[in-house]
Formats: structure tokens, C-alpha cells, sequence
């Protein structure tokens, strides 16, 4: 049986308060399969954030680079958060994407669960002639990992589980200003560097047809019934 979940798209939105709203929706979700034994919906977010570095629970500080001057000047925000994961950056043309869902419902662990999500962005690019793929070792989506020296990264992965409702998520660069990753070591990786589907096809992209084969492929390999909610 499909899992009915509620898609709401946020879009420009300030990352501390898309947290919190993560939080409440976990927390109705936990409180639902005590009570009912499951809850009654599930959740995906979309979203683009203002200039944010989020750092995951056990990430390394030292993989931002920008000292508190420079993150002022150019108007981005830091975050320590509770995801897994190091060091990421979330920004203006990039689809971010946010499942509050629960585990049990849809047969997932969380390694099928990671797996799934980098199956439903490989399928995506594979929509706008981008062949991407996974990286052993690396949660995301990668390009070119048969060359190191080339690999890129174009979808970063970080989740949090409790009680075996996630939250957290992917985040997309589309059409997302790479400038930014300049000031991290994204994911921790100091030999790696971000990509976009703007710099893999030299064209801006349509952010809402994006979102639209990332619900399609989400729903498929998530086993979810979407329901549009905003």
C-alpha cells in the first residue's frame, strides 16, 4: 500500500524555520503511530534557501572555511544541525528537498532509504541528458567517479532518523551559484568539488520541471502516493 504524503513547496525560504517546521511534522507523525499505531500522512518539502553552511552532528568546523566576517559580507548563515553528514551549502537556485516520512510504512531501511533518494535525482538528470551516479562510500549524487580527478558532486545527501520518521533530506544544485562552495570543503571533501545542471549543460533550467520529475521518481522508488498540498 502506498504511503499518502503531502507535498507543500516553501520555496524561498530561511532555513531555520523550514528546521523547525521539519521538527513539528516529525513529531505529529511519532505521536500519530503511538496513538493509531500509523500516522495519517507523510510529508516532502521543497524549498530554496537564503544563503545557509549547515554542519552535520559529527561534521568537522574546520571544513568551513569562511571566518564570521566573511559569512557576513556575503550574507549567508551557519548552522550546527543534527542530520548526518559534514559540511554543505544551501542556496538560491538549488531544489531542496525534505521527506518527513515514516520508515516502517514504506518497508525502507535507512540504507534503502539513502539509496532510494540518490536513485529518484539519478533518474532526474537522466531526464535532462545528465549522467549521473553513485560514488562508493559518498551518500549523493556524483559525476564522472570513474575519474577522480573530475568528480563532481550534484546532489548532496544528509538524514536524520528518529523513531523511524526521517528528516532532513537532498539538496539539488540546478541552477545554484558554485561560487559559494568556495567557502567550504563540501561534504568534507577537500579533492572534490560541486556541480550544478546549469555547469553540466550550459543552460538555466526550469526549477519547477525539475521538482515535478523529482516527485514522479520520489514517488516510484519511495513507494508514495503524492498528494499536491501548495
Amino acid at each position: 500500500m502506498k504511503v499518502q504524503t503531502k507535498v507543500e513547496d516553501i520555496q524561498n525560504a530561511d532555513y531555520k524555520e523550514v528546521w523547525s517546521k521539519q521538527e513539528k511534522l516529525l513529531k505529529q507523525i511519532i505521536e500519530e503511530k503511538e496513538e493509531f499505531g500509523k500516522s495519517k500522512f507523510n510529508y516532502l518539502l521543497f524549498c530554496e534557501h537564503q544563503h545557509v553552511y549547515t554542519l552535520g552532528k559529527n561534521g568537522n568546523k574546520q571544513n568551513l572555511l569562511a571566518s564570521s566576517a566573511l559569512l557576513k559580507q556575503i550574507n549567508a548563515k551557519f548552522y550546527h544541525i543534527d542530520r548526518g553528514g559534514d559540511i554543505t551549502y544551501h542556496g538560491p537556485g538549488q531544489i531542496v528537498g525534505y521527506p518527513i516520512i515514516d520508515l516502517e510504512a514504506t518497508g525502507l531501511g535507512i540504507k534503502k532509504y539513502i539509496w532510494a533518494i540518490e536513485e529518484a535525482v539519478i533518474s532526474t538528470l537522466k531526464c535532462f541528458d545528465i549522467n549521473a551516479e553513485r560514488l562508493e562510500g559518498a551518500p549523493g549524487v556524483w559525476i564522472d567517479t570513474n575519474t577522480p580527478s573530475k568528480t563532481r558532486k550534484i546532489c548532496a545527501i544528509g538524514v536524520k532518523t528518529s523513531k523511524f520518521v526521517t528528516m532532513h533530506g537532498f539538496a539539488l544544485n540546478v541552477n545554484t551559484d558554485l561560487k559559494y562552495f568556495s567557502y567550504i570543503n563540501p561534504c568534507g571533501y577537500v579533492d572534490k568539488k560541486a556541480t550544478s545542471m546549469y555547469a553540466e549543460t550550459g543552460e538555466i533550467q526550469n526549477l519547477e520541471e525539475v521538482k515535478e520529475y523529482l516527485k514522479k521518481y520520489l514517488a516510484l522508488n519511495l513507494n508514495l502516493n503524492i498528494m499536491s498540498n501548495g
